[in-house]
């Protein structure tokens, strides 16, 4: 029985917004200056992770899904693995976008998921700014606003730190702005309608295409922030913070300072590393933990215990 955790390795992915802070802030060998994703924990066809360690190593998160049901607690035909996480560096800023609901993706795009997301901030430059939001009534209005470039006037720009958590219901335009690092938890979805992209040209010398229509179709309208209920617990050596339940995903933000010992109350969880280090004991094994380490806890590990001193984002369905 395979009783430890599944380590992952990042599957890059070049960006026209991209940079090289994948390999500064956590030592990554990425393919070029201009990585802007690295998918850490993915079963999704279009970048699946590699297993990095035991019976599975050199196989993806895709193939383990659908061959070893079981180590997630699921059975034989269970659907498509709900979970993408991401890491995103915006050495440039991201187009103003939106994404359609489940509903939609399956009716319009033939995809089983739409893609509800969140951001937790890593890193980001002074006087850094997102997209999150639009101030239009209807999506007359929205057009009318689009087809006369008011930018300005038509999405609402909201100020980042460090740490912040913000939550991106499907139909809401956003955009990450320059100098931001973050991880990204969503439903494992890659559909993505551009609204507006700066007019910037590719290395082909063209604009990027848009998708000004679908947008409008699944954007909510008017705006609605959405503001997630955070839960803190103190439990001895562990700071756990929940920063959002919703029925795609349940994201905690952990920070251990000495040894935490708790059965696994799920039946998996997805763990990244995103600050210091320490290691996981499973069954008698220990296994190193560093910043950007990132595994899976299958269902098969009853018992696990962590210790050092790090930060960790742990998320489940």
């Amino acid at each position: 029985m395979y009783e430890e955790p599944i380590f992952l390795e990042p599957f890059f992915q070049d960006r026209i917004w991209g940079g090289r802070k994948l390999r500064t802030f956590f030592g990554y060998d990425i393919p070029s200056d201009k990585t802007g994703e690295a998918w850490v924990i993915s079963a999704h066809k279009n970048g699946p992770s590699i297993i990095a360690n035991g019976l599975l190593k050199g196989k993806n998160l895709l193939e383990a899904w659908n061959d070893n049901p079981l180590l997630f607690g699921k059975e034989q035909g269970c659907g498509e693995f709900p979970l993408l996480v991401k890491i995103l560096d915006a050495n440039e800023s991201l187009s103003v976008q939106v994404h359609p609901d489940t509903d939609y993706a399956k009716e319009m795009e033939d995809m089983p998921y739409g893609k509800a997301e969140c951001w937790y901030v890593l890193d980001c430059e002074p006087d850094s700014r997102i997209i999150l939001g639009h101030r239009a009534e209807s999506r007359e209005d929205f057009r009318k606003r689009v087809d006369a470039e008011q930018w300005d006037e038509l999405l609402l720009p909201l100020a980042v730190k460090k740490g912040d958590f913000f939550y991106i219901p499907c139909g809401t335009v956003h955009a990450i702005g320059k100098g931001i690092m973050v991880v990204e938890i969503q439903q494992s979805s890659d559909i993505t309608y551009r609204v507006y992209d700066y007019n910037r040209i590719t290395d082909e010398g063209e604009t990027r295409e848009l998708h000004i229509q679908s947008a409008i179709d699944v954007i909510n309208f008017p705006h609605h922030p959405v503001l997630p209920s955070k839960t803190a617990v103190n439990d001895g050596d562990l700071a756990s913070m929940q920063l959002i339940k919703e029925s795609y995903f349940t994201v905690y933000h952990w920070k251990i300072n000495g040894k935490v010992k708790t059965p696994l109350k799920r039946d998996y969880l997805l763990i990244s590393v995103i600050a210091g280090a320490g290691e996981i004991s499973v069954n008698g094994q220990s296994f190193l933990l560093e910043k950007g380490s990132h595994f899976i806890l299958p269902s098969t590990v009853k018992t696990y215990g962590i210790s050092g001193k790090l930060e960790l984002l742990v998320t489940h369905e």
